[in-house]
């Protein structure tokens, strides 16, 4: 069988009709090749680039990053890789897919390949550039899929916060800090004063306006590390972190007077509506999350039952039904430190 030894016009046929670029720089970074991809895609061909520094061509390419990259293939001997992950793009080449994905330039992966002498000295170095724009358009479009499908999982449809079981999740995680280091933390839960009088009056297009409106004014009363979330029907719960009654409070009639204050415009007119608020903050008297949401929606239903439209602190709340709050006795004792087990079971 004779040996094939291709000759250097069939290599250079080959580099320059593959759809990758190619091109190599000595260690002085001189271009040595430039081939037909690399001309198409970035306006400059061979004799416009060859023997001249790679970075005066081309004085947008992030250069010490480059040329470190070039660096360590002449001193190690090794290939490099770099994927379009890590740096989106090398050379700024436009590309022509119909769909984006806000991808504005080709993206690119490199492999970096020494070429060495007879005596293994690495006396230039390849670099390949690899058009991986599709890919990358896929996976971001997929991530972004994904990210969709975690929000929808996690976000009530229709207002737009966080959904009663992603929000209760969110609790748990504050609760358990607040136990931990002692940090303050408040829960307001409150609901919609005469609700079915509203979707009976206007409908469920009338009811899902108004809950939409008490959504937003929600998200503009609080901060960004605040949770809110649709309890349930008209219900709606507010965790603050790092907030004791007294803000709580403060925070709660802000959202009351705003309820109160802001009739929904609906069909030819306006849905006037009102809101009651219970607040209650964590204390070892909570057993469990489940006992502070009951004892913020028993005080919740004593402003109901006080006249509604106003807000009931649990510090103010002197009996209760015990099925949802702790009995004051024992609230007082866990707080003054003489109770044994500083709490329920």
């Amino acid at each position: 069988m004779s040996e094939f030894a291709p000759s250097k016009e069939l290599l250079e046929f080959i580099v320059d009709r593959v759809n990758v670029g190619v091109f190599i720089v000595n260690e002085a970074q001189e271009i040595q090749l430039w081939n037909n991809f690399m001309s198409t895609n970035s306006g400059l061909n061979p004799e416009d680039v060859v023997g001249k520094n790679l970075f005066d061509c081309f004085p947008d390419l992030p250069k010490r990053w480059l040329a470190k990259k070039l660096s360590s293939v002449f001193m190690l001997k090794n290939f490099a890789f770099t994927s379009w992950e890590q740096r989106p793009h090398l050379f700024a080449f436009n590309h022509n897919r119909p769909v984006t994905s806000g991808l504005e330039y080709m993206c690119q992966d490199l492999t970096l390949m020494p070429i060495k002498d007879d005596d293994g000295t690495v006396t230039s170095v390849c670099v390949v550039v690899f058009d991986v724009t599709d890919t990358a358009i896929y996976q971001t479009m997929h991530k972004a899929a994904m990210t969709k499908l975690e929000m929808v999982s996690r976000v009530d449809g229709l207002t737009q916060l966080f959904n009663r079981s992603h929000w209760q999740s969110r609790l748990n995680e504050e609760f358990s800090r607040a136990a931990r280091y002692g940090s303050p933390l408040s829960l307001i839960m409150f609901d919609l004063d005469h609700f079915k009088i509203t979707n009976d009056t206007y409908g469920h297009l009338g009811g899902d306006a108004v809950l939409i409106q008490v959504a937003r004014i929600i998200r503009e009363s609080l901060r960004e590390n605040d949770i809110a979330g649709r309890y349930g029907g008209e219900e709606f719960g507010i965790v603050l972190v790092n907030t004791d009654e007294e803000g709580a409070c403060v925070v709660a009639e802000r959202i009351r007077a705003a309820i109160a204050g802001t009739p929904v415009p609906f069909s030819d007119g306006e849905i006037s509506t009102a809101a009651s608020l219970g607040v209650a903050q964590y204390s070892p008297i909570f057993s469990d999350v489940e006992a502070m949401i009951s004892a913020s929606d028993a005080c919740l239903y004593h402003a109901k039952e006080k006249g509604r439209n106003q807000v009931v602190p649990y510090s103010s709340v002197d009996d209760c039904d015990e099925n949802y709050i702790v009995d004051k006795n024992e609230k007082d004792e866990v707080e003054s430190g003489s109770a044994a087990d500083g709490g329920e079971d």
